[in-house]
């Protein structure tokens, strides 16, 4: 029989499509959702990835997508909740950015944890893994809304994985700083390896590897992952 597909969403760029292609690599079977069409989409669809497009933007379009998804399939290895936006706090007060950083970041995998735990539930491993951030350790004065979406989503693992044990594990991995974008410049890099012990800018394999570690550990759930090169230290 074959392996369960394990199901990324937002795995278009950065960080999820990093994770897409090395569980490709491994012959995992993947599921990914996207909301704009890219050429590593196409990539991913040629490697025998099964793409979705999805807006998580209101929680019709986050249950279309489950509509989908159960069509495409009917079990999963697990569920990797990399969907995010980035919105800072605009300079006058707008109740929608709050609101939209909880669609994407609290409702969308609330939804999708309730009404696709069924597809989990196939008596084998099955695990959720929720894409945190590190900064709900200390919070931002730029992007308040985000980090409190993140804190909320914190605690959705601790919920989840309450509410499914034993039969599905549920942990979440909260990144820092892992790999710069094109644009950024030389004096914006300097202040933020600042901020880590280590001082360093890893690239996203250490996610993979952190994701990794949590599908191949059967012991471990509630647990939010700190992947911050010791910012916490600082």
């Amino acid at each position: 029989m074959q392996r369960a597909p394990i199901l990324i969403t937002g795995a278009a760029r950065r960080a999820g499509l990093h994770c897409a292609e090395r569980l490709l690599d491994e012959g995992q079977p993947i599921i990914i959702s996207y909301r704009t069409e890219r050429e590593a989409v196409q990539r991913l669809r040629q490697r025998g990835a099964i793409a979705l497009q999805a807006d998580f933007a209101s929680d019709q379009g986050v249950l279309d997508f489950i509509d989908a998804l159960k069509a495409s399939t009917d079990r999963l290895r697990a569920i990797v909740h990399n969907a995010s936006d980035w919105m800072a706090e605009p300079c006058a007060p707008d109740p929608n950015t709050l609101h939209s950083m909880m669609q994407v970041h609290v409702a969308a995998p609330y939804l999708i944890n309730l009404h696709c735990a069924d597809l989990l539930g196939h008596g084998g491993p099955a695990d959720i893994v929720h894409l945190s951030d590190d900064v709900t350790r200390v919070g931002s004065a730029r992007h308040i809304a985000y980090a409190a979406s993140k804190a909320a989503l914190d605690n959705l693992t601790l919920s989840f994985a309450k509410r499914f044990a034993p039969g599905i594990k549920v942990n979440a991995i909260a990144p820092a700083l892992l790999e710069f974008q094109p644009d950024d410049g030389q004096s914006y890099r300097r202040e933020a390896l600042a901020k880590s012990a280590l001082g360093i800018a890893p690239g996203f394999e250490v996610l993979y590897q952190t994701l990794r570690y949590l599908l191949d550990n059967p012991y471990i759930t509630g647990a939010i992952l700190p992947l911050n090169g010791g910012r916490h230290l600082i």
